[in-house]
């Protein structure tokens, strides 16, 4: 059975507290732990790391945390803070006050962009890195969410442009055609799991506005333009590209990043969009079970 995650405060070079959820003993030598980021930005960490707790069965000591401005993190209200650069120093630091040499990184998401930051950043701090329903170039992306969209019917994307000129996205027709976008490539289970849920109802908008933009499918932000693909043969370590057949952050942003890293390989689930390991947990557990345990360390 799997035991509780700690909790553990760690104070950043900013004057600010994060907070860190341990499972198992991460100073113990020859300790094989994984890392994981969390999709958002601003999006506390409890889905993705009640979603990934079964790896301490495996034999993994698990890390995950709340990112400065999510969760039981401090909340400071400054927009200069939600940069990518600052993120990426943050994981360092975070690493570096739980005395973690070397971890596998399984970055969700929002976590792909700054996992794959990370690697570029710290190559020698990762051992294996899972890129999960990511994508690391956003122009790219931006051409697939409106492909998908598209599929919602011309007037249906002209009421949404209308109310996204107008600024009227809470306008009852512009929340349902969102809906209905979520439950095709977000999470295609009828009803959402807890963990989820609980994760979405405290999402801090203001890093997710700064960086991202208003929604999932509306990309204004500070990473509107960022793309990390052709520096991605720089990564080396083992990589696992895996996605849902149905994700908002499609197969083929996926299928991008795996041709660009030299030691990866891409597994796309059926029957899932951007939470697999909630909606077909079982087969997402064999494809990262199975990878984890080809790595050495």
């Amino acid at each position: 059975m799997t035991q509780p995650f700690e909790t553990v405060r760690v104070r950043l070079a900013e004057g600010y507290d994060v907070q860190a959820y341990v499972c198992g003993d991460v100073s113990a030598a020859g300790a094989r732990i994984l890392f994981g980021l969390n999709g958002g930005p601003g999006l506390p960490s409890e889905y993705l790391r009640e979603g990934h707790a079964w790896l301490a069965d495996e034999g993994f000591a698990l890390v995950f945390y709340d990112q400065l401005g999510c969760g039981a993190s401090d909340r400071p209200d400054d927009e200069q803070l939600w940069t990518l650069a600052r993120y990426v120093e943050e994981v360092e630091q975070v690493r570096a006050a739980l005395g973690i040499q070397r971890f596998h990184l399984l970055g969700h998401s929002w976590g792909t962009w700054l996992g794959t930051e990370y690697c570029l950043t710290y190559p020698e701090r990762v051992a294996s890195y899972i890129v999960a329903d990511g994508a690391c170039d956003i122009p790219h992306l931006r051409t697939e969410l409106e492909r998908l969209r598209a599929a919602l019917g011309a007037e249906t994307v002209a009421m949404m442009r209308h109310h996204e000129a107008a600024g009227t996205l809470t306008h009852p027709e512009y929340a349902a055609a969102l809906t209905l976008l979520n439950y095709r490539h977000v999470c295609r289970l009828p009803v959402w799991p807890e963990a989820l849920t609980r994760s979405l109802a405290q999402w801090n908008e203001g890093p997710y506005r700064t960086m991202q933009g208003p929604n999932e499918f509306t990309y204004t932000g500070n990473m509107r333009e960022w793309n990390r693909v052709p520096d991605m043969h720089g990564i080396t370590a083992p990589a696992l590209v895996i996605c849902g057949a149905f994700d908002e952050l499609t197969p083929a942003c996926s299928r991008a990043m795996y041709e660009a890293m030299p030691n990866a390989q891409l597994e796309v689930l059926e029957d899932a969009s951007h939470m697999p390991f909630y909606e077909t947990p079982e087969v997402y557990r064999h494809v990262v079970g199975t990878f984890l345990k080809a790595q050495r360390e």
